[in-house]
């Protein structure tokens, strides 16, 4: 065992403070790391307050994590000590059910491992512990290759935020000469934007707030609609392949459901404290439009998606923390006053 130190959640409404715990000794496929940065996701401070069910306290948070490896188990081929590793959503899955052996662990049958507030496999009776910490103990099979030529403290979010939007773009087929909406620019909002762009789609961002749209063509707009202008939003209806819908605050889906062409797709990626309104189903009948949803993704395609960054240089637009400004970041994101993710500097902790 190794010590490790971290920020917890102690229960739902204290602030995050220090403490320390214990990491297992890697295990023959284990990776052994120092965390060096780890992004802020929103699901962190929903769990950290027990909005979302099920949060075992003391929690430690941390799903979008990239460091550098300090030791390797006896059997692990793909690390070695000083390879710079990343580790997103999942940590363990039960590795035989048809989700697991088609690659895709996020929709695992038998249950998967977070990384973070779930029972740990390997050390029953106690509970895994995030990357709000300075060291992490993870399965090679979960550990991903990080690109030598990107920034790591932009590519934490990647882990969460990035295959969170990459994932049902390429699911859907994005490619070269589609018309893509983006819904929302946030954490999530500017990645869309960012790989509807990489993949050659037309990409328009929907917004409520008409002073994003420098910002917006920036990360790859080609334009920028405001989704509370009823004029704007009639101009696109029935001309888009997909539309990504990031916002996770419920909100009348057949604006968007009527921008789709026939056999068009509207994906929801943000789930919603308060269900969205039921949506029109004229809109879809008569046009076999689909409304989906996606989550993360599996470990192939998440290492598929670090390496079309890491070919198209693509990396997440951050603000770098201390651990000690956590629960500031914490009211700041409440705010949305953060572009576009923050990032914690893991070396605050052990300082």
């Amino acid at each position: 065992m190794t010590q490790a130190q971290a920020f917890a959640a102690f229960d739902k409404s204290s602030p995050l403070g220090p403490f320390t715990f214990e990491r297992r000794e890697p295990l023959a496929r284990d990776v052994q790391f120092d965390v060096l940065f780890c992004g802020v996701c929103h699901s962190d401070l929903h769990t950290a307050k027990s909005e979302w069910p099920g949060t075992s306290y003391p929690c430690v948070p941390g799903h979008e994590i990239v460091g550098r490896v300090t030791k390797v188990g006896a059997a692990v081929k793909k690390f070695k000590v000083g390879d710079a590793v990343a580790v997103g959503c999942l940590v363990d899955s039960c590795r035989t059910c048809s989700s697991c052996k088609e690659g895709l662990e996020q929709y695992c049958q038998g249950g998967f491992e977070m990384t973070y507030n779930s029972p740990d496999k390997n050390m029953p009776g106690k509970q895994t512990y995030g990357g709000y910490s300075t060291q992490m103990v993870v399965d090679e099979d979960f550990c991903l290759v990080v690109p030598e030529n990107l920034d790591l403290a932009a590519v934490a979010p990647l882990l969460c935020a990035g295959i969170t939007t990459y994932s049902p773009l390429r699911h859907w087929g994005v490619t070269k000469g589609q018309k893509v909406g983006i819904v929302g620019l946030g954490g999530l909002g500017h990645m869309g934007l960012k790989f509807a762009h990489a993949f050659g789609a037309h990409t328009v961002l929907f917004t409520t707030s008409a002073g994003k749209t420098e910002d917006a063509r920036r990360l790859g707009a080609d334009e920028v609609v405001i989704s509370k202008d009823a004029d704007a939003m009639m101009k696109h209806a029935g001309s888009f392949d997909v539309i990504l819908n990031t916002v996770s605050a419920s909100h009348n889906l057949d604006a968007f459901s009527m921008l789709l062409k026939r056999d068009g797709t509207l994906v929801l990626v943000g789930v919603p404290e308060v269900s969205h309104p039921s949506p029109n189903v004229g809109i879809l009948i008569f046009g076999r439009r689909s409304i989906a949803g996606s989550l993360i993704g599996g470990l192939k395609e998440t290492q598929e998606m670090l390496d079309f960054c890491g070919k198209h240089n693509i990396v997440s637009e951050i603000e770098k923390i201390r651990m000690q400004e956590i629960n500031e970041a914490y009211a700041r994101m409440l705010k949305s006053d953060v572009k576009y993710r923050f990032v914690i500097d893991m070396a605050s902790l052990k300082s």
